[in-house]
């Protein structure tokens, strides 16, 4: 029977989740949901939903117009990581990425972790998609999904 090694205590690189998130939004430069609007409108940026699927049914999808891309967060890093086989064709480390979830939360973390395979321009929304509707920002209700 083996037996569950702990890790001694200098080991562990974070003091929780909250601290996790906290370093990875101190290397993110995050926008407000209408500055990352705004890039999408001007094509400087790409909106990237990484909600899942259940999420954008209940809550609604960002614009279809301003171009964002729908990548479960599973699915992220492979299909935007310019080095791997199943990559998407926009994948390009210069690729300015603007990730968005439902809160805010689950997109700092991804964003920081597109930033460590390259992609330095990556960042997040502040709120989230919760934040982008509720300051106005252009979306498609769930009725309106085919």
């Amino acid at each position: 029977m083996s037996t569950l090694a702990l890790p001694r205590y200098e080991e562990i690189w974070f003091d929780g989740v909250d601290d996790m998130l906290a370093e990875a939004r101190a290397r993110l430069q995050r926008l407000s949901p209408r500055a990352a609007y705004q890039a999408a409108l001007w094509s400087t940026a790409v909106l990237v939903d990484v909600r899942p699927e259940s999420q954008r049914a209940a809550q609604g999808d960002i614009d279809p117009r301003l171009g964002p891309l729908a990548v479960e967060r599973i699915d992220l890093e492979w299909l935007l990581d310019p080095r791997s086989a199943a990559r998407l064709p926009i994948a390009f480390y210069d690729l300015p990425v603007v990730v968005v979830d439902a809160e805010g939360t689950t997109s700092s973390l991804a964003a920081e972790s597109l930033q460590r395979l390259g992609l330095h321009a990556a960042t997040d929304v502040v709120g989230g998609f919760a934040a982008w509707r509720r300051q106005g920002m252009p979306v498609s209700p769930p009725a309106a999904r085919a």
